[in-house]
């Protein structure tokens, strides 16, 4: 039986090191409420990350959800389809309705040019993601909102130290949110975070994320529990000393599979950005089933047939799920870019502990299906 090629593999510390600083946090007996290793954890990745200030969460949903409460977002915010469901659920558990706007094929983020048209007098912010790592048009996404009085909050768990002529892509807008669930480039087993520009605003967060909770008798605010604890953050300060070389690792992934596969008739590939230092966190692969000679899902079910894990990411598109098909901007009419992408996409296996055999695999296994 062939060895299965899983699509991710997480980043683990050095064991010896986590029992260590395992044997420090039993030896303090704080576990949690914002301890010494989660102080020493958001401190180094402001540094790392290149931001001013990092909020830490228990997991990446709850980062989207509390930074809309902390903007005091309402009414309709202008979003994409083409995400993970969190995305748009974060704005329906806040009561606000997602207005879905087409993406552009060249990245797969949100269409910079067909934000405005989605404008109402309800709209009062955009979400826009960072797709697969590949920055969004931040430049033009907020000269619409500062035209339109509109707040932008990027949901960046994909961009983990992704960089724009060597400033963080997490300092665009109001507020960016981090996953840093085990699939991740970074992780912290579960766990996420937000990036904001001032101190007060941070303020503001850190008491939403443990109850309103501004002193021992005030509650400034009717917060949630979405603190992180003491042992996932010292896993997190250990994968920060390892981060780099895993990201290299998954560069030079990135480079053999864009040799490979960038002349195979039917597969579209993107290429990097110019000016950007990517984190490479994802591979995707776009299937023309006319020129390669079969569909996509045909593809992936042969590669799933040879133990090779892809991912059909994002597939649904969120627009054609129960909870949003109903709304007006869901149609397959208003989102004929994403809808496209969706059905075509398969993302390779992607991370730093592939071998250059299992690379070689994945490479033969869609090149031998190629009709």
């Amino acid at each position: 039986m062939k060895k299965i090629i899983t699509v991710t593999s997480p980043l683990l510390p050095n064991l010896d090191e986590f029992q260590g600083s395992l044997k420090d946090i039993w030896e303090k007996k704080w576990i949690t409420n914002n301890g010494s290793y989660h102080q020493k954890f958001e401190e180094a990745l402001a540094e790392y990350l290149k931001v001013p200030y990092v909020s830490l969460f228990t997991n990446g949903t709850l980062p989207l959800i509390t930074a809309l409460q902390a903007l005091r977002i309402t009414g309709e915010v202008i979003t994409t389809p083409y995400s993970f469901v969190a995305t748009t659920h974060a704005l329906w558990w806040n009561g606000i309705k997602p207005v879905f706007v087409d993406i552009d094929p060249n990245n797969g983020c949100i269409d910079s040019n067909k934000i405005e048209a989605a404008i109402t007098p309800k709209t009062t912010a955009i979400m826009p993601v960072h797709v697969y790592g590949t920055p969004c048009n931040t430049n033009d996404i907020q000269d619409i909102a500062d035209k339109y009085g509109l707040k932008v909050i990027y949901d960046a768990a994909h961009a983990f130290g992704v960089e724009v002529k060597g400033k963080s892509i997490l300092n665009a807008g109001d507020l960016s949110t981090l996953s840093f669930h085990a699939t991740k480039v970074f992780n912290t087993v579960e766990g996420g975070a937000i990036i904001m520009h001032d101190e007060k605003t941070k303020q503001r967060i850190d008491y939403l994320k443990n109850f309103g909770f501004a002193s021992e008798v005030e509650v400034v605010a009717p917060g949630i529990n979405s603190k992180i604890d003491e042992i996932r953050c010292a896993y997190g300060l250990l994968n920060l000393k390892q981060i780099d070389a895993a990201i290299e690792a998954r560069h030079q992934v990135y480079i053999k599979y864009h040799n490979a596969l960038k002349e195979v008739n039917g597969i579209n590939i993107w290429d990097s950005s110019p000016g950007v230092k990517h984190n490479y966190s994802y591979f995707p692969i776009f299937v023309d089933a006319e020129k390669y000679g079969m569909t996509r899902d045909e593809l992936y079910f042969k590669m799933r047939n040879d133990n090779i894990y892809g991912r059909r990411y994002f597939y649904p598109l969120i627009s054609t799920f129960s909870t949003y098909r109903g709304l007006p901007s869901a149609s397959k009419e208003n989102l004929p870019i994403a809808t496209k992408m969706a059905d075509e996409v398969i993302c390779l296996p992607m991370h730093h502990a592939l071998s250059d055999d299992d690379i070689q695999r994945v490479i033969r296994c869609i090149k031998k299906n190629h009709k």
